[in-house]
């Protein structure tokens, strides 16, 4: 209504302004002086002067219709502006492509809270700051004697005469899911023969302990082993004996995996332990470092190897393996008990002189251990040998036992006298990590950051696919569900998701994303990838086809003939993705486009078609502005019969936009770029396209600039790299050169392998044999310079649209390297930003750690990896390089980044693998360089040991990593069905909450969904320094609230429950719309019996549940449960019976604070059980005495200790919250203790009408996982 007002204003403006120049003409005629001035001169001089006020005449009715159609343009683009439809750009002579300014403004509202969120932690201060310690060491490499990177250990005889020494060895089988073998090959040769043994063995004696890590090992064998066998492991954990250990998926590689990744593949672990085995379970950050050189048996026991390796049983003499010091083991009898076990307490007493306490940890094993029966009994046996003979002698003073790591941290919790969980008095706070690694000498492990490239980014592919697919997925299915259409919809497609999940954290491994197996095994990796990469295409195909039909009743699910086709290809699993080309006809072909952001986007969106004939419209038929650009197969060739269309669209946020192809004749459907193409003197042959100009030039241009209405970017002539930056408003230019450059390997005997980073010294410049041919594009929506090398080809791109995307120069770097011998390609910006020998770098995505160019240490050594990002800064300025795939970088002199591109190496550098780096592919590196302006920075800030990117670089990342996926509807006649957008959040997202994901969960058949669904929120912390105009964002900070609607209910009819309590026959019935629709309100209706009697053990519902009804609404007996718990301080439940909850006690919408203080500041993990119903029993678990907390309307009682709280019936809901920087602690978080979750529950706050969610304020990552059998959404966490 509101637009049609508009139209007729500006229709009526149009008639004004023809009548008025009517008028203004005649009235000019009338008063025309040289009329006055004829006389009687009329034979003469009549025809001349008639045939003037003719001219003027056509003059003005020129000018009329310039008017009248510029008119027509304003309303044409206020129609569109209304539509949300960005203005046409416009493109004066002798100028660049302009912009309209934007129809909506742009807004950006950060509070000063949101500003101090990141820095204003109110955790302990660290005791120990890596990057201060490597200040201070020496880095000398002095020869330790036997402990060669240490030093000599004595000790007093005495010592433990008060107190004894008590030790815990742990048996342990570290099983690679690929390495020197595949995961398969590993599993029949190896792997399903330790588990076998492991549950015949264990069994023999319960004093045996083992642990293990790698679930995805574990259920490919659970899946093959008989009920007998599997009630026999429930039975070792329960007892202690068998223990997982982290439980993920893999155990992953710390420097290239993506947060995102890492939690996944820790889900799918726990999900699969928790439907499975079913264990307790427990979380904790206190950590134990191993001190020596190697994990293995003769590096654990104690500083000398030469005697731990005699301990290694496996290596008795007649073995396949010995011990390289050439004393081997002897078995234990009761003669050389004595003595052998007075050698092997002699290790674990200098070992124990490094810890803090009297309680040791001694792991015993190593890569894929206890493959045989005999190894069991030769480890087993004569260590307890050795264990019954030092405890039967008290002068010792000793306690020797098999443990598992709950044994030992139990027994160091007990030793310094505090609850499991609380932080342990005098031990350190540590923030930092430990990178870069060097095992020995000066043998940094910093090659594999880069090592397999085309890989790192394949897994960054299918990250994102799998992020999208997981939420259209969760979206459709619950859209499904509330029509009553899942029998038609494919749930057949989660066990597609679940083979994804598995395939992407079987990936994580570090030995897979590192790039450091063997050939064939990365092969077999990269079969598994494409594999999950081309079903997850097919989920999102599904769950879009469903979601953007106007009639959902039309909805067929058909395999064989897909509605909806994917824009690019995978041939093979080692090349790069082909786009698709839409054939045009006389139909119009229509496009469904998928944001895979939180955030509405207006982004260029590119396609490939068979005709420069083109237009594109809206799903209501409006004309959208489109740059034609032709598609080049080498650089001087065009591909024949194939164009790029680029159309400027706005997407909703999580959403799908509909958009619409039609072959038109109309030369003004579709602005063409323009191309200047320079061959530098080559004498090669150009193939062109008559519908884009294309200017040859022989010679090289003199230096030339690209710019927009954000950023001027200035490339030399002679090589076509970038040269220089300025930002809007500024005067001065910002030097950011770029150039190749490459490293050999040493001539010694040590070189440069898959892992190992050993360079013949610093880089040299990149010299092809010829000169490069630079191409350079120019349109209305980006332009681009092209450069190609003989082993490079750059492409760096501008895009001209208001708002993030053109605020950085996306920079693409495709990789051929194939022909190089020991050689690295390194890019490097060079820059005169002050940044001296400070830089940035992320650790997994997820936090920023500052990094220092430590002279004193070599140049390799000063390589961090970088999954998503790194920067330099001084007092005006930070350059922050963004990137797409994990890789190697560093900052090797002020001013300067440098990061390597791809690897050849021909050897293999001495670390296991055997072999070198010789199946490079084709890479196409994709990054974007941000320069932003520091409006207020101090050297105070500057140097803490944090730091943050700012709001703008988050996002930009985000844009980066996520780009808009483009599915064409397949068929090309007849017409598809009506389709319309799908737009599901009701409110914006805050700019600072990031949804990690939206994953539904496993049924009891774990090929099919269940209707439950974990959502995963990430609120980032950012740096409020930087400048903030321009950026394009409609949306604000929250101080960590997201908003929920008033009256949403979520509801769940449990049989077991339900039966006998007459709810059903009250009446009780509900209408619950999913608040991801934004025309959708949740609201809970009540029958006319509920409104005019209460039922038998219903309560009035709180007041925020209240129907919209007249008379109050009492809610049915059913049960609400919400489990809340930290993952900080673990617990080890205990069981403990209490009385039942009070019926009644409701849920209320209002403020669900997390971690605002008193919330987080006890010890140990919390939780809290929310239950609704009639006498069920109820049990809690915890330390010390565990109490269930009581919610109530009015409040919320006290917890005075961590509760783990749970119900006899039912299924229960979890929500897991992971504190900012801690609870990623194995995975090297920046702080530890500092940052840990307490142990109450959190306060709730019934001041505002509307409810939110507090994510606490040291934290990062929320998991919520909600149950309903209808009703999923985002804005409803009450679930």
């Amino acid at each position: 209504m509101k637009l049609k007002k508009q139209v007729t204003v500006c229709g009526a403006a149009i008639f004004c302004v023809a009548v008025f120049s009517l008028y203004l003409m005649l009235d000019r005629v009338q008063h025309d002086p040289a009329r006055h001035q004829s006389g009687g001169n009329f034979p003469r001089s009549q025809i001349s002067v008639l045939q003037n006020r003719i001219e003027q005449l056509e003059q003005l009715l020129e000018e009329n219709h310039e008017i009248i159609s510029h008119i027509k343009d304003s309303v044409l683009e206020l129609t569109a502006h209304a539509e949300g439809q960005p203005a046409p750009p416009r493109h004066p002579p002798n100028s660049s492509w302009a912009l309209p300014p934007e129809s909506r403004p742009s807004f950006l509202s950060v509070s000063p809270q949101d500003c101090q969120f990141a820095l204003g932690g109110k955790g302990q201060s660290p005791d120990l700051q890596m990057l201060a310690v490597y200040s201070l060491l020496p880095f000398d490499n002095q020869d330790g004697g036997v402990w060669k990177q240490g030093f000599d250990i004595t000790y007093e005889p005495n010592e433990w005469d008060a107190e004894p020494l008590q030790v815990f060895v742990v048996p342990h089988s570290h099983n690679d899911p690929g390495w020197i073998k595949t995961f398969d090959k590993y599993y029949y040769d190896q792997t399903q023969h330790i588990l076998n043994s492991m549950v015949l063995k264990m069994q023999e004696d319960p004093r045996r302990r083992f642990i293990w890590s790698e679930i995805s090992f574990f259920s490919k064998w659970w899946d093959n082993i008989s009920a007998q066998k599997r009630a026999a492991v429930r039975r070792l954990v329960g007892n202690g004996q068998l223990e997982m250990v982290t439980g993920g998926w893999v155990m992953p590689d710390e420097a290239n995996s993506h947060y995102f990744a890492m939690i996944d593949q820790l889900i799918e672990g726990h999900q699969w332990l928790e439907k499975n085995i079913d264990p307790d379970s427990s979380t904790d950050i206190f950590c134990h470092m191993m001190p020596f050189y190697s994990y293995d048996v003769p590096h654990t026991c104690g500083p000398d190897p030469k005697i731990c390796c005699q301990f290694d049983f496996k290596r008795l003499p007649g073995g396949r393996i010995n011990c390289p010091w050439k004393v081997p083991p002897r078995a234990i009898t009761e003669a050389n008990v004595a003595e052998r076990a007075q050698l092997l307490l002699d290790q674990y007493r200098k070992k124990s002189k490094l810890y803090r306490s009297k309680v040791l940890l001694v792991p015993l094993g190593d890569d894929f251990r206890y493959d045989k029966p005999q190894e069991w009994d030769a480890q087993f046996l004569n260590y307890q040998r050795i264990f019954d003979f030092l405890n039967s002698q008290p002068h010792l003073h000793v306690q020797a036992q098999f443990g598992t790591l709950s044994d030992y941290f139990d027994a160091l919790y007990k030793k310094v006298g505090i609850v499991p969980g609380m932080k342990p008095p005098g031990f350190p706070v540590l923030s930092g990590d430990f990178f870069s690694y060097a095992d020995r000498e000066d043998h940094y492990w910093t090659g594999y950051f880069t090592s397999r490239p085309f890989y790192k980014s394949l897994d960054r592919v299918l990250e994102t696919h799998l992020r999208g697919a997981e939420i259209l997925y969760s979206l459709a299915l619950a859209h499904a569900r509330r029509a009553g259409a899942d029998s038609r919809y494919p749930l057949s497609d989660y066990a597609l998701l679940t083979n994804a999940r598995r395939n992407l954290g079987l990936f994580q491994h570090h030995d897979a994303i590192t790039g450091t197996a063997k050939e064939a095994v990365v092969v077999d990796y990269g079969v598994r990838l494409l594999h999950s990469l081309s079903s997850l295409k097919r989920v999102i195909i599904n769950a879009a086809h469903y979601l953007v039909l106007g009639d959902k009743d039309a909805y067929r699910y058909d395999p064989a003939a897909p509605f909806l086709s994917t824009d690019d290809t995978r041939l093979n699993q080692d090349s790069l993705p082909e786009r698709t080309v839409i054939k045009l006809g006389a139909s119009p072909r229509f496009l469904v486009v998928f944001n895979p952001l939180e955030q509405e986007r207006l982004s260029v969106v590119l396609v490939l078609v068979d005709t420069p004939h083109v237009r594109v419209l809206s799903e209501e038929g409006q004309p959208l502005p489109a740059q034609l650009t032709a598609q080049w197969g080498s650089a001087t060739n065009v591909v024949p019969d194939v164009y790029q269309v680029s159309v400027l669209a706005r997407l909703p946020a999580l959403g799908l936009r509909v958009l619409q192809l039609q072959k038109s004749f109309d030369g003004q459907a579709v602005l063409k770029s323009s191309v200047r193409l320079y061959l530098h003197g080559r004498d090669l042959p150009v193939r062109k396209q008559e519908a884009v100009p294309v200017h040859v030039f022989p010679t090289a241009p003199d230096d030339f600039c690209l710019e927009n209405q954000h950023l001027r970017a200035c490339f030399s002539g002679h090589s076509g790299l970038l040269q220089s930056l300025r930002r809007a408003g500024e005067e001065r230019e910002q030097r950011v050169s770029s150039e190749f450059l490459v490293y050999g390997t040493r001539t010694s005997k040590d070189k440069s392998g898959a892992y190992l980073f050993l360079p013949d010294g610093e880089a040299k410049p990149y010299t092809p044999k010829e000169p490069p041919v630079v191409r350079v594009t120019e349109g209305p929506f980006f332009s681009e310079v092209s450069s190609y090398y003989q082993h490079v080809q750059t492409v760096v791109r501008l895009y001209n649209v208001p708002g993030v995307e053109g605020l950085s120069l996306d920079v693409s770097c495709l990789v051929d390297i194939r022909d190089h011998v020991n050689k690295e390609l390194a890019l490097r910006f060079s820059t005169d930003i002050e940044s001296e020998d400070t830089f940035f770098t992320d650790l997994n995505g997820f936090q920023i750690q500052p990094r220092r160019y430590q002279q004193k240490l070599p140049l390799q050594a000063n390589f961090y990896p970088m999954p998503a990002m790194a920067y330099i800064q001084d007092m005006q300025s930070r350059l922050t390089l963004h990137t797409a795939q994990a890789l190697g970088v560093s900052s090797l002199s002020s001013g300067q980044l440098e990061v390597i591109l791809d690897r050849r190496l021909m050897q293999d550098d001495n670390r296991g693998l055997g072999q070198g780096l010789k199946d490079n592919k084709r890479t196409c590196n994709r990054f974007r360089l941000l320069l932003e302006r520091r409006a207020t920075a101090n050297k105070a800030q500057d140097g803490r040991p944090v730091s943050f990117p700012s709001l703008l670089s988050h996002i930009t990342s985000m844009h980066l990593n996520a780009e808009p996926l483009v599915l064409p509807v397949a068929q090309e006649k007849p017409a598809p069905p009506a389709l319309r957008s799908f737009m599901p959040l009701a409110a914006t997202v805050p700019c600072d909450f990031h949804i990690l994901n939206l994953r539904t969960l496993q049924a009891e058949d774990d090929s099919l969904p269940s209707a439950e669904a974990a959502l995963i929120l990430h609120r980032k912390g950012f740096d409020c320094s930087l400048e903030a105009r321009n950026l394009g964002f409609n949306c604000t900070t929250t101080q960590g609230k997201l908003a929920l609607p008033s009256k949403a209910v979520a509801e769940e009819q449990e049989e077991d429950e339900d039966a006998g309590t007459g709810e059903d026959a009250a009446g009780c019935s509900k209408a619950v719309p999913s608040p991801w629709d934004g025309a959708a309100r949740a609201e809970r209706r009540c029958s006319q019996g509920l409104r005019s009697r209460r039922p038998p053990g219903s309560s009035r519902a709180p007041p925020s549940f209240q129907s919209r009804h007249s008379r109050p609404c009492w809610t049915c007996p059913r049960t609400w449960r919400l489990m809340l718990s930290a993952a900080g301080p673990g617990t080890r439940p205990q069981s403990h019976e209490t009385a039942s909850s009070t019926p009644g006690a409701g849920v209320n919408t209002g403020s669900w604070a997390m971690g605002t203080t008193p919330a987080l500041t006890g010890p140990g993990a919390w939780s809290t059980w929310w239950q609704r119903g009639c006498g069920h029993r109820r049990w809690c678990a915890g330390p010390g005495t565990p109490t269930c907390a009581s919610w109530s309307s009015e409040g919320h009682e006290a917890v005075p200790r961590p509760s783990l709280c749970a119900c006899s019936k039912g299924r229960q809901r979890r929500a897991l919250l992971l504190p900012h920087r801690a609870a990623l602690g194995p995975w090297r978080s920046g702080r530890g203790w500092a940052d840990t979750m307490g142990g109450f529950p959190p306060p709730r706050d019934h001041s505002s009408g509307r409810g939110a969610v507090l994510l606490p304020q040291a934290a990062g990552v929320a998991l919520v996982i909600k149950t309903e059998q209808d009703y999923m959404g985002l804005l409803n966490l009450f679930l």
